[in-house]
């Protein structure tokens, strides 16, 4: 899952190492009730009263991500994300933030593959401040071409820093776009300086009159309040906002990849990297816990297979893991990263991942990787619903992606009844060659500055 913020990157997992031992923990959606009510505008909201202190956050989650573009048009959700904070006619540009923070709040906004989502983190006593802010923005947005164009510069120079200047950044774009030939999930979330320079007021208010709408939005709020009396405040605010057309998205089938694909990326980099990509189910598919465990018993941590195998022993890899993500609309990307040791060739270190893949194809986990994976799952799970925020996130994401909010309360379940040949047997249907895209980033020496002629050198005092 690839996820855009407008200032800091929403940070994705919470690692503990457990042992050999068997953690059984007791869930907080056990303890807290999400209540679901559906507005008459189809705005569907979701209330989680936990009193523990007095603070909440309220998040706002739209269903429209980069797989709801076109070509052409490549990050035109992202822009529209910093956009929406430009203003309103009755709080204009500078206001939002500004009253968040007057009220000892935060705030900011995220955007990825599948959604875009706004949130609001503050004293429980101020959350109907947030909530009318936020009912005022997904009607009232005020577009206009000045702030257009000096906030594309913005965005612009942010993809210079995640992606023009960041070696990494630039593989893995590299690697989806190499993966994906026909789906959506090609392009990035924050877009091409092409599709950048391309977009118009009229696609930004396009976007807007088309995906946000109450009826393809999720409103949550979870934190120290009170469920039915909120309830009543959220129906005055969001109500009225007139219901908007139905989303007929119609997201093209990335067809079955026959052969390997490879790569070469060569730019200015201190070190050369692997990246390996597999196309793998998402939520739709009992296969998507096994995948989860597969990556945990990988890459998690210092005891896992890759970093014992090329960080520990051959020191072939700086650092090594993967991402995956059971949460997508679509099926998605599972991949590897390894940062190459100076001295060291990318070809052994792209061995090494193999040997890995097919150590874990031909001989299952054993009962206590199997165990320490499911306990680094479980707990990262359980930890992250002890935050008000990432408790809320959660639900968002679930919702966002087609899943439902219902998902998250039977993911430990399902965690705990993955097996050993369950995992063994993903790693043979998916972690195929004829499945795989391979990007290697080369180093190539800086450009050096030209030297001045002699002409010029005469001249200087």
């Amino acid at each position: 899952m690839i996820w855009l913020n407008s200032r800091h990157m929403i940070p994705l997992f919470f690692l503990i190492a457990t042992g050999s031992l068997l953690f059984v923990f007791a869930s907080p959606a056990a303890a807290t009730e999400t209540r679901e009510f559906i507005l008459s505008n189809g705005l569907k909201v979701l209330l989680v009263e936990v009193p523990k202190a007095p603070v909440a956050t309220v998040q706002v989650w739209y269903k429209v991500g980069s797989r709801n573009e076109v070509m052409g048009r490549a990050g035109l959700s992202h822009m529209l994300e910093h956009m929406m904070f430009k203003g309103t006619e009755k709080y204009p540009q500078g206001t939002f933030s500004r009253l968040i923070r007057k009220n000892g709040g935060i705030d900011n906004a995220f955007t990825s593959q599948d959604f875009t989502a706004y949130f609001e983190n503050l004293a429980a006593d101020r959350v109907a401040l947030a909530l009318e802010m936020e009912a005022d923005r997904m009607q009232g947005l005020v577009l206009n071409m000045k702030e257009l164009t000096t906030e594309r510069e913005v965005v612009k120079e942010e993809r210079r820093l995640r992606t023009e200047d960041d070696p990494q950044g630039a593989l893995v774009e590299a690697l989806f776009a190499q993966a994906y030939l026909s789906h959506p999930y090609h392009w990035p979330v924050i877009g091409w300086f092409n599709d950048l320079d391309a977009m118009t007021l009229n696609d930004l208010q396009q976007h807007y009159d088309t995906y946000y709408a109450p009826n393809n939005a999720t409103l949550i709020v979870v934190g120290d309040i009170k469920a039915d009396s909120l309830l009543s405040v959220i129906k005055q605010l969001f109500e009225p906002i007139p219901r908007g057309p139905d989303s007929n998205l119609l997201s093209t089938a990335e067809p079955e990849q026959k052969g390997e694909r490879r790569f070469l990326l060569k730019r200015e980099a201190q070190v050369a990297s692997i990246m390996m990509g597999y196309r793998v189910p998402n939520f739709t598919s009992e296969d998507s816990y096994a995948l989860d465990i597969l990556d945990s018993i990988l890459s998690h941590g210092k005891s896992s297979r890759l970093y014992q195998s090329l960080v520990y022993k051959e020191k072939s890899a700086l650092a090594v893991g993967a991402e995956y993500s059971v949460l997508q609309s679509d099926p998605g990307l599972f991949y590897f990263y390894a940062l190459v040791s100076p001295n060291q060739k990318p070809e052994r270190v792209e061995a090494a991942l193999n040997r890995e893949i097919k150590r874990l194809q031909t001989h299952p986990p054993t009962e206590l990787e199997l165990q320490r994976a499911k306990n680094q799952v479980e707990a990262s799970h359980v930890f992250e619903q002890d935050s008000n925020f990432r408790h809320a996130m959660l639900l968002g994401q679930a919702e966002s992606v087609g899943a439902g909010w219902q998902k998250i309360d039977q993911f430990v379940k399902r965690i705990r009844a993955v097996t050993a040949k369950d995992v063994q047997r993903i790693a043979r249907q998916y972690l195929r060659e004829d499945n795989r895209t391979v990007g290697t980033l080369i180093p190539v020496t800086p450009k050096q500055p030209d030297a001045p002629s002699s002409a010029a050198q005469q001249r200087m005092p």
